[in-house]
């Protein structure tokens, strides 16, 4: 079993409020876990209205298909329109 693990940090110019924020977050999570069936929360920076950490996790039987998911979900976050990637850190690891 391989489990991935990818902290994302986003910065979300456009939002003047918590609820513009959560809009946000809330589209890139539903999104994401529709598409590649990967858990996700937010993990850091809850009052700050202008940015925000997801962490996401991702289990598979092989490490290239983890990354693989991991690097897709990182590519639709740098796309996204709403909130612009400020960083990114993956780790995979057997167990």
């Amino acid at each position: 079993m391989t489990v991935g693990t990818l902290r994302i940090r986003f910065v979300i110019r456009g939002a003047r409020s918590l609820k513009d924020k959560r809009r946000v977050v809330k589209s890139f999570k539903d999104r994401a876990r529709h598409r590649f069936n990967a858990s996700i929360a937010e993990v850091e920076a809850h009052d700050d209205y202008r940015s925000a950490v997801l962490g996401v996790a991702v289990i598979g039987r092989d490490g290239t298909y983890v990354r693989s998911v991991l690097d897709q979900i990182t590519n639709m976050a740098r796309i996204g329109r709403n909130a612009e990637l400020a960083a990114s850190d993956m780790e995979v690891f057997s167990v």
